[in-house]
């Protein structure tokens, strides 16, 4: 989804001739370099890259710091407690470490990994069981403060163990090659309700965030859809100062770059307007002093630590439930993976870097398990079209941003203030962060034939049975009655699921009931995503290269049936 996106206008320093093997293909190079300000293997000068990776920072932050608005509650969080701001910052931190492995060593492409919304799903799925449901707030209340603590930790545990374990299963997919065999079977027909139903599903979080206020929810929503889609490409002038020519107008693509931040400042200050004029009563949600104790009672500086909430709990619906999230996102990232290429002017993604990427995710989520994140890492689509707009594939910006994550991760005055910002602003934010991401799974259908019946009808019902199944799960968590509480939980929870339902619906529909592959859109996926001997790495797609030692690797034979190793494959030449 495409929401915050970024350019710099004026005169930029010249990138160098491309060094990457885009360069050593004429028709490649003539093809991306004259799109592109910096390709993969560029590096911008030290203090722009700096400024560029600014950039994909606040674009991330924009999304992550959503997250714990709908997970804290549910780990029966109040509004106030400063502890929310800890969670953000083990978030930001973590997604600075992954993203940081990921460019460096996984699949190289310039992603940003981080919490995603994907696993927001079965996380609501776990916490409806009933042994997990919250007291009521009076009960609440009434606890101690050490009680309290352990109210939300014991559940962080049990989704900090089921994230970390369930995660296992992305690392094995992807560095055995699993993936590519795997997924042979996952047709776009299967990624649309897989995708789709993230967004669908989460629309009552949205509701009744934003209903804390209508009127300040559909501004916040009106404000966004002006900066990001209507003022997109209105430049924005600006002195500069340029060595021999002094003090000139540049133009700035503001609206372009910070819309979502721009429209969650404008929003908030109203808020303040409106707080410091009573206009909102004392106690009011959307007043900006309602959560003032979070941000005093916030450290300035905390070091996010590995099972900093205790030991990690471990059940099989837990596990098994949290699966989903990691089947979805690795699907999402697979569609991803040939978009960035394209956009940084890489080559296609050979088999070893995707094996590579997803079992770095995976790695990346069981890093974020066991740091008490209360989410996993995904491949930020935010920030996948940032690029597109900037024009700047480096990876080595990618890598400062990853730095500057994990300095501002352990700075937790700054994770508290998020935790300020109105619940109707979050409403408004959501409404658009939602309707997007059911609008990309939805534009997988660009693959195959919607004037096809035998389509129709599997999207139709994969789509809406999960959604009808899945709600009377939640609002019945005693339906299954085995008499083993283990199998009933798990029972619950996968049937809870909707992207775990609906995934696993439109993925046997769609391979047992007849059709063409050009009608299931197969043809045009595989030129999209080449996977097994449509993919063999040949040598050419040098990108995806580690940093150090390839040498010594091309040396070691055993290396070429390494499936996350760039020799994979690779064909030796006399």
């Amino acid at each position: 989804m495409e929401l915050t996106n970024v350019k710099v206008d004026g005169d930029l320093p010249q990138p160098p001739t491309s060094n990457g093997p885009s360069a050593n293909n004429p028709a490649d190079k003539e093809k991306t370099q004259p799109k592109l300000l910096y390709a993969i293997n560029e590096n911008p000068p030290w203090y722009l890259s700096i400024f560029l990776a600014l950039q994909h920072y606040l674009t991330m932050i924009g999304a992550i710091v959503s997250i714990p608005f709908i997970l804290t509650p549910a780990l029966c969080m109040s509004d106030e407690d400063p502890d929310r701001g800890v969670i953000i910052s083990t978030m930001i931190f973590v997604t600075g470490i992954v993203t940081l492995l990921q460019a460096t060593w996984g699949v190289r492409l310039p992603i940003v990994q981080g919490g995603t919304i994907s696993f927001l799903v079965p996380t609501l799925a776990i916490l409806a069981l009933p042994q997990w449901k919250c007291p009521s707030v009076e009960d609440i209340d009434a606890l101690d403060e050490e009680d309290r603590v352990e109210l939300w930790q014991i559940r962080m545990r049990e989704l900090s163990g089921a994230i970390a374990v369930s995660a296992l299963v992305q690392v094995v997919l992807g560095y055995t090659g699993l993936v590519g065999k795997i997924l042979r079977f996952v047709t776009p027909l299967t990624i649309v309700p897989t995708v789709s139903l993230v967004g669908l599903t989460l629309f009552e979080h949205a509701a009744e965030t934003a209903s804390k206020h209508w009127g300040i929810a559909v501004g916040t929503t009106a404000m966004l859809t002006l900066f990001s889609q209507i003022m997109a490409n209105v430049p924005v002038p600006f002195p500069a100062y340029r060595k021999g020519h002094g003090i000139e107008m540049r133009n700035f693509q503001l609206f372009r770059m910070f819309p979502v931040l721009m429209t969650i400042a404008i929003m908030w200050g109203l808020c303040g307007i409106l707080t410091v004029t009573n206009v909102f009563e004392e106690g009011h949600p959307s007043r900006t002093d309602v959560r003032l104790k979070v941000l005093t009672n916030a450290k300035w500086f905390y070091v996010p630590y590995p099972f900093q909430f205790g030991l990690p709990s471990v059940t099989l619906s837990g596990v098994l439930g949290m699966l989903a999230g990691v089947l979805a996102c690795t699907v999402e990232s697979l569609s991803y993976y040939p978009t960035v290429s394209q956009m940084s002017g890489a080559h296609s993604p050979p088999l070893h870097a995707i094996n590579r990427g997803i079992g770095t995710e995976g790695l990346g989520t069981v890093l974020a398990g066991i740091w008490g994140a209360g989410n996993g890492t995904n491949t930020f689509g935010e920030n996948v079209g940032a690029i597109g707009v900037t024009k700047v594939g480096s990876r080595r910006v990618i890598q400062w941003a990853s730095l500057i994550m994990i300095v501002q991760g352990v700075i937790g005055k700054f994770g508290a203030v998020f935790i300020m910002i109105p619940d109707s602003v979050v409403g408004g934010i959501f409404c658009v962060m939602f309707g997007m991401i059911i609008a990309f799974g939805l534009s997988t259908l660009q693959y195959v034939d919607l004037r096809s019946a035998r389509n129709l009808y599997i999207i139709g019902l994969s789509i809406f049975f999960p959604m009808v199944l899945c709600k009377w799960m939640q609002e019945h968590p005693g339906a299954i009655n085995t008499g083993n509480e283990t199998v009933d939980s798990t029972l619950s929870v996968l049937l809870g699921t909707t992207i775990l339902v609906g995934g696993l619906l439109g993925c046997f529909l769609d391979n047992i009931i007849p059709g063409t592959a050009e009608e299931r859109g197969l043809i045009e996926w595989a030129n999209e995503m080449p996977l097994g001997d449509a993919n063999i790495n040949d040598g050419t797609a040098t990108d995806y290269d580690f940093p150090w030692g390839m040498e010594t690797l091309r040396k070691w034979k055993w290396t070429y049936y390494v499936p996350f190793l760039p020799t994979y494959k690779l064909q030796k030449t006399n």
